[in-house]
């Protein structure tokens, strides 16, 4: 399952990237902006989205926008995790930085799970 990373610091970006990565995942980017992370997201299942991108885009804004657009299961890792709880119901997970490895690692298998388990769904069901 492909994972989308989006952030902007760089080494958060790779510690995220090494997480997915050894939890089993195919990771795409990094992105660090918004731009970047909707010429990959096509291909994500998941996105680990930041919600401060330094291009003055917010990531909830992007994530609206994977949510619609490419029914991607988003998971938001942020150091402001109660401005995501006042404007953004759509996430699947919050994740607050500082966060551990097995922290994102479980996330990610729980939206996987989730994921997986709508898509037997619908392919017994015939739709």
């Amino acid at each position: 399952m492909n994972v989308l990373i989006v952030e902007d610091e760089g080494l958060v970006a790779l510690q995220l990237k090494k997480i997915a990565a050894d939890a089993g995942f195919s990771v795409l980017g990094p992105a660090s902006g918004v731009e970047q992370a909707l010429a990959y997201a096509r291909r994500a299942e998941i996105a680990l989205v930041d919600v401060g991108l330094s291009e003055g885009k917010s990531g909830p804004q992007l994530a609206r926008r994977l949510i619609d657009r490419f029914h991607t299961t988003v998971i938001f890792v942020t150091g402001i995790p109660e401005a995501i709880r006042q404007g953004f119901g759509g996430a699947f997970a919050i994740i607050p930085k500082p966060f551990s490895d097995k922290q994102v690692a479980e996330a990610l298998r729980r939206a996987r799970d989730m994921r997986m388990g709508r898509e037997n769904q619908i392919t017994s069901s015939g739709v």
